[in-house]
């Protein structure tokens, strides 16, 4: 591989896996790396792993469990900083109509249900938030 300073670089060890270095070590830091370090081609994704010769390309399964993971993180998101806000304040709550609270009661649980959709983590229907 060509030895410039301006990319970054792969590095792989069977003991201590793969890093990446933003620019290429010196010798002395070259040095210092575990005896049976290889340079390697860059991580194509968080999900790839190395096998010690090539990068593997993850399953469909690994894919779809990391999606699920980031849909999680976004619903979680929305639950802490939008509804929950609401629907835990007994003053701003009480200021609400039936109506009103019915619809944010709905939009909390379509948002705890939207694992439990058809076609989940490849395909959501995010629900609308009440006005």
């Amino acid at each position: 591989m060509e030895r410039t300073t301006m990319r970054e670089y792969g590095f792989y060890h069977p003991d201590s896996g793969y890093w990446q270095a933003i620019s290429y070590p010196s010798d002395e830091i070259l040095a210092s790396y575990p005896e049976g370090t290889i340079e390697v081609p860059l991580q194509p994704s968080g999900l790839h792993k190395f096998n010690g010769e090539e990068w593997i390309a993850p399953t469909q399964e690994e894919i779809d469990a990391q999606e699920a993971v980031m849909i999680r993180i976004q619903r979680d998101i929305i639950l802490s900083n939008v509804v929950d806000p609401l629907v835990t304040n007994p003053l701003r709550w009480a200021d609400l109509s039936d109506a009103t609270k019915q619809l944010w009661i709905d939009y909390r649980k379509a948002l705890l249900d939207i694992t439990a959709q058809v076609g989940f983590p490849n395909t959501v229907v995010w629900p609308v938030k009440p006005q």
